[in-house]
């Protein structure tokens, strides 16, 4: 018996050192340590060996079995890294070729008009507040002499959270909060930028959320001259150094006087064309001197100290600014509009 293990390992060695696959690897283990293998074979004939006999073939039997153990183990790594070495080489990657450049982005347009607003503005020696977009009724209109039930209100219809909690219609609460907040003192000068909430109808010139910027100016004889001078030099920053405005008339319940502010078309110098309806003439914001009521309402002793405030929407500047005739455009999130700014 011993003869034959010594045998049956020499054949089992020989026959894998042929071994050419993984596969045949598998059979050979199979043959020579399965169930049905001579070695399993010649284990069960122990049975009929002598007591001295036993220990003796069952030590070079565990030789045997260790031996082609170990040299399957060890075709058996050769094999998977043979493979590995060859899924490897079919899935190389060439680091020498040059890579994919990534596009890179640009400020959103509407976002760039707010920063270059800002800019002028803290310029001129303002800064910036801002406040909550959910207000209550009272700095939303009340606090801008807009008591409950007043017809201007009408303009505004938002959206209600509760009786009175709201998203606000326009930046003015922060200038009431801001001028709570100074209790008094002079001189006030800040800009409020913010998104604001409507109930319109999305078309090409409205859309029920957009952007404002509103700004006040509060101090000792505080006259509608320094707000046209003002203006005029916002508009020639944002515009171009030729543009030239022009006021007129209207009605703000939180400004008296109170009035529309025109700049001359970019498109054609103010001489009159399709984009200005031959007018020569772009309406661009709101403004007018703030109501005594509501300095008074905000801790401001109207007979000591005026102001004035103006208010305006950015998509607006910008439509006018890039050429953009839908409003739409700056909510799309279309990539073939939003690249033509990257640069700017």
């Amino acid at each position: 018996m011993k003869e034959r293990l010594i045998a049956l390992k020499q054949e089992a060695v020989a026959q894998l050192g042929k071994v050419a696959d993984a596969a045949h690897l598998n059979d050979l283990r199979v043959k020579y340590l399965g169930k049905k293998g001579p070695l399993t074979e010649i284990l069960r004939g122990m049975g009929s060996l002598s007591a001295e006999e036993r220990p003796v073939i069952g030590q070079v039997a565990n030789e045997v079995r260790g031996a082609i153990e170990s040299l399957i183990e060890e075709k058996q790594e050769h094999f998977q890294r043979q493979e590995t070495e060859q899924r490897l080489a079919a899935e190389k990657v060439d680091v020498t070729l040059p890579g994919r450049p990534l596009k890179q982005g640009g400020i959103h347009p509407l976002n760039q008009v707010i920063q270059d607003i800002e800019d002028i503005f803290i310029g001129m020696g303002y800064r910036i507040a801002e406040g909550p977009e959910v207000e209550t009724d009272y700095y939303n209109f009340e606090a801008l002499n807009l008591p409950k039930n007043h017809p201007a209100r009408d303009m505004q219809d938002s959206f209600y959270l509760t009786d009175d909690l709201l998203m606000r219609t326009q930046t003015s609460p922060v200038q009431v909060r801001t001028m709570e907040a100074m209790k008094g003192e002079v001189p006030v000068k800040v800009i409020c930028p913010g998104r604001v909430y409507r109930r319109d109808d999305d078309d090409a010139t409205h859309s029920f959320q957009f952007h404002q910027i509103e700004g006040i100016v509060i101090g000792p004889r505080i006259r509608m001259s320094d707000l046209k001078g003002t203006l005029l030099q916002f508009t020639r920053e944002m515009f171009g150094p030729n543009t030239q405005i022009r006021l007129r008339p209207s009605f703000f319940p939180f400004t008296e006087p109170s009035v529309e502010v025109d700049v001359t078309c970019m498109k054609c110098g103010g001489q009159g064309c399709r984009v200005c309806k031959n007018s020569g003439w772009l309406e661009i914001l709101g403004s007018g001197m703030i109501h005594p009521r509501v300095l008074e309402m905000s801790g401001y002793d109207p007979e000591k100290y005026s102001g004035f405030a103006f208010g305006m929407g950015v998509e607006r500047i910008a439509m006018l600014k890039y050429g953009v005739d839908d409003i739409r455009h700056f909510f799309s999130n279309d990539l073939r509009f939003l690249s033509q700014f990257a640069s700017h």
